[in-house]
C-alpha cells in the first residue's frame, strides 16, 4: 500500500512538471508572437504615419510619390466589404439553418454538403480566384468588375462563416426550440424568432473572422483582373477596380523607399478599417448578446 501511494504521488508530481513546462511553453509562444506583432505594427507606423495626410485619401495613385494617395483603393475595398458582408451573411446562415434545423443529419445530400464545407475551407485563396476568373468572368459573362470581386471573396470566406453559424444555432439549447414549439409556434417560426436571435452573437463572432480574411485578400482579387492603377470612382458593379492590399503590393514592388512609406500608410488605413469593422460587428453581437440575457 505505502509503495503504490508513493508511486501516486510520483505520478502526480510528474504530472505537475509536464503541467508546468507545457504552461511556460505556450506562454512562451505567444509572447514571442506578441512581441513580433508589437513590433511589426511600430515599424509600420513609424514609416508611414506622416504620410497620412488629408491628400493622401483624396488622391488617386501616381507614379510621384508626392501626389499618390489612396482614393481609388479605399474606395474599391468599401464597396467589396459592403457587398461581400450581406452576401457571406444571408448565405452562410441559410445553408447553416438548412444543415442543423432541417436537414436530416444522414442524408446524403447534408453529408455531402458538409464534406465540401470542410474541404474548402482548406483550398488556397489563389483556387477561388481561378474559380471567379472561370465562372464569373468568362461563364458567366459579369466583367472584371466589383461585382466579380464580391462574389469571389464570399466564396473564399463562406466556409469560415458557415462552420461558426452552425456551431451558434448547435449552441441554442434544444429546451428554447421545444417550448416555442409546445406554445403552437411553426418550425420557421421556431428558427426566426428563438434560434436566429439566441445564436447571433456567435453568427456575428463568425462574420467578423469571415469579413477579417476577406478584407486583406489579394491572390484572388489579381486573378480575376483587379487592377493596380485606377484614376477613377467605381460607378457600377462592373467598372474596373482596385483594392488595398493590392495598392499596397503594388507599392511594396516599387524601388523608391518613398513608395515603402506610402505602403505603411496604406496599411495603418487597412488595419484602422479592419478595427472599425470589427468594434461595429462587436457592438452587435454584444447588443443581441445583452437582449437574449434579458
Amino acid at each position: 500500500m505505502i509503495v503504490e501511494n508513493v508511486r501516486d504521488v510520483r505520478r502526480i508530481e510528474r504530472k505537475r512538471r509536464l503541467d508546468r513546462l507545457f504552461h511556460v511553453l505556450f506562454f512562451a509562444a505567444t509572447t514571442i508572437g506578441l512581441i513580433a506583432l508589437a513590433l511589426l505594427l511600430v515599424q509600420v507606423i513609424r514609416q508611414g504615419v506622416h504620410w497620412l495626410r488629408p491628400e493622401f485619401f483624396t488622391n488617386f495613385a501616381s507614379r510621384i510619390p508626392e501626389r499618390a494617395g489612396i482614393k481609388a483603393a479605399l474606395a474599391g475595398t468599401l464597396w467589396l466589404m459592403l457587398m461581400t458582408g450581406p452576401l457571406t451573411f444571408v448565405v452562410g446562415v441559410a445553408t447553416a439553418v438548412y444543415l442543423e434545423e432541417y436537414a436530416r443529419p444522414d442524408s446524403r445530400l447534408a453529408r455531402l454538403i458538409r464534406l465540401n464545407i470542410a474541404n474548402l475551407a482548406g483550398v488556397p485563396s489563389i483556387v477561388y480566384g481561378m474559380l471567379g476568373l472561370t465562372v464569373f468572368v468568362r461563364f458567366l459573362d459579369l466583367k472584371r468588375g466589383l461585382l466579380t470581386g464580391a462574389l469571389t471573396l464570399t466564396l473564399l470566406v463562406l466556409p469560415t462563416m458557415i462552420v461558426a453559424a452552425q456551431e451558434a444555432i448547435r449552441a441554442v439549447p434544444d429546451r428554447l426550440r421545444h417550448a416555442s414549439l409546445a406554445l403552437g409556434a411553426t418550425r420557421w417560426q421556431t428558427v426566426v424568432r428563438v434560434v436566429l436571435p439566441s445564436a447571433m452573437p456567435g453568427i456575428l463572432t463568425g462574420n467578423i473572422l469571415a469579413l477579417s480574411r476577406a478584407i486583406g485578400e489579394t491572390a484572388p482579387l489579381i486573378v480575376i483582373g483587379a487592377v493596380t492603377y485606377v484614376a477613377f470612382m467605381p460607378r457600377n458593379l462592373f467598372d474596373s477596380f482596385t483594392a488595398l492590399p493590392i495598392q499596397i503590393y503594388s507599392w511594396t514592388a516599387l524601388p523608391k523607399a518613398e513608395f515603402q512609406e506610402l505602403a505603411a500608410a496604406a496599411i495603418i488605413v487597412l488595419l484602422a478599417l479592419l478595427l472599425g469593422m470589427n468594434a461595429l460587428a462587436i457592438a452587435l453581437r454584444d447588443r443581441y448578446r445583452n437582449r437574449y440575457r434579458r
